[in-house]
């Protein structure tokens, strides 16, 4: 899989997403971002949470020395040295010995629709095993959804990233919800972003919900 955050795209979009994750989080906990591109998020969150501390990954090991260039400058204490992870990988991280600590909460923006479906479910998996109890999964992006019309730019875009790959695309809301459900998770809360995109947090599935 690719850096799937273009730095033009995680300028505008850092703030909203803040806005929203900060209505979600407690105050503090332990952050892991898969997919974390140019690594923007990873610090604009970091300096903007300060009780958390940020674990940045990517499966692109090019997007590392961009990271870490980036968070090194930031001089954020609290931002820990980019890890090479592919979801679809047995381990998290890929090269090194598997996570020892679980998450308060994991971070994935922009890559459900640049990668291959099966990444959907390796998300999954991986944040189950990797989170506490009590942990949230966060996705950004655009999604597809049942009895809401498409919007037309998200329709070219869908178009546009099926003609590079076509395993790519932009995904249905509902299959989603269904590969986190059979990972234990439930979609609780759905918040409609801009530029025609949702920010979706998904939490551990009470027993007996099925």
């Amino acid at each position: 899989m690719l850096n799937t955050q273009s730095g033009s795209a995680a300028e505008r979009n850092r703030q909203p997403i803040l806005e929203v994750i900060r209505q979600v989080l407690p105050v503090r906990g332990n952050m892991l971002e898969i997919a974390s591109g140019t690594g923007q998020h990873a610090a604009w969150f970091a300096a903007a949470l300060p009780g958390w501390t940020w674990q940045p990954t990517d499966a692109d090991v090019n997007a590392l020395t961009t990271i870490e260039a980036l968070t090194t400058g930031a001089r954020l204490s609290n931002m820990r040295r980019p890890l090479l992870l592919d979801v679809r990988a047995p381990q998290w991280p890929s090269d090194r010995t598997a996570f020892t600590n679980l998450f308060d909460a994991v971070y994935c923006a922009n890559m459900l629709h640049i990668a291959p479906w099966a990444a959907c479910a390796a998300l999954m998996r991986g944040s189950a095993r990797h989170l506490t109890l009590d942990g949230l999964l966060i996705t950004y992006g655009p999604h597809r959804e049942q009895s809401v019309p498409t919007a037309p730019g998200n329709t070219a875009f869908d178009q546009s990233l099926r003609a590079r790959d076509a395993t790519w695309g932009i995904r249905h809301l509902e299959d989603v919800a269904a590969e986190a459900g059979s990972a234990g998770f439930r979609l609780r809360t759905r918040y409609a972003m801009p530029a025609n995109n949702l920010l979706l947090v998904f939490d551990r599935r009470p027993d007996g919900d099925r």
